[in-house]
């Protein structure tokens, strides 16, 4: 049986229908009575695990998962040793640096040396700052970043940012954009090479169902 790992929230819609697309009906997920965190298609030859997007990579990454989507933000931060497989091109949002719209900065680089940054994605953060040869002090926070300048605790912050609404709506703005990120499916690398082809037709679905998408657009 092929398992699956599934984000919760804001991706998880556009990957039930993708998989659905390679023929997985995983659609018992949306159900919002559901609290079955292992839910097989309704094929029967498949299941999913619905856990949070941090934890995608991980199941696939230790095999008890043969493929999984995950934006590729947690990917960059995580770095498991996982396959990339197709950008899924759904989950549109970038990772940031935002200040205080008060603070007069304009861009990353104006940031004085040593200034803290508070973020969820620290090794994504510290990755920038160190291409920018810019020494800052990361307070890792798991919560709602966007307090951090609001309280003192750090100068700026690192985070995704799909709309920039939380940000306008709490005075901060983006002075500097890091990365754009997706959902990817990616595979278990494993797996992958002893897969007798059944694995190898879901991921080809896939591909062709987002090629389409693609077109469509």
């Amino acid at each position: 049986m092929i398992t699956v790992a599934l984000a919760k929230g804001a991706l998880l819609k556009d990957s039930v229908a993708r998989f659905a697309s390679a023929g997985l009906d995983f659609s018992q997920v949306l159900d919002p009575s559901n609290r079955h965190l292992m839910v097989p298609s309704k094929c029967r030859r498949a299941r999913a695990l619905l856990v949070r997007n941090g934890d995608v990579p991980v199941y696939v990454a230790y095999g008890q998962a043969q493929l999984g989507v995950v934006g590729f933000d947690v990917l960059k931060e995580h770095q498991m040793p996982v396959a990339s497989l197709v950008d899924l091109g759904f989950g549109n949002c970038h990772m940031a640096v935002a200040v205080k719209a008060t603070s007069g900065y304009k861009n990353a680089t104006d940031l004085p040396p040593h200034s803290r940054v508070a973020s969820k994605f620290t090794n994504c953060a510290r990755e920038f700052f160190d291409e920018l040869d810019l020494p800052v002090e990361l307070v890792h926070l798991t919560g709602s970043v966007e307090l951090g300048p609001l309280t003192g605790v750090a100068e700026a912050i690192v985070d995704l940012v799909a709309t920039g609404r939380t940000l306008k709506d709490n005075g901060l703005v983006s002075i500097d954009e890091i990365f754009h990120s997706t959902a990817r499916l990616i595979g278990n690398p494993l797996s992958l090479r002893l897969d007798s082809g059944e694995i190898q037709q879901i991921i080809d679905e896939i591909r062709n169902q987002t090629d389409l998408h693609r077109t469509i657009k």
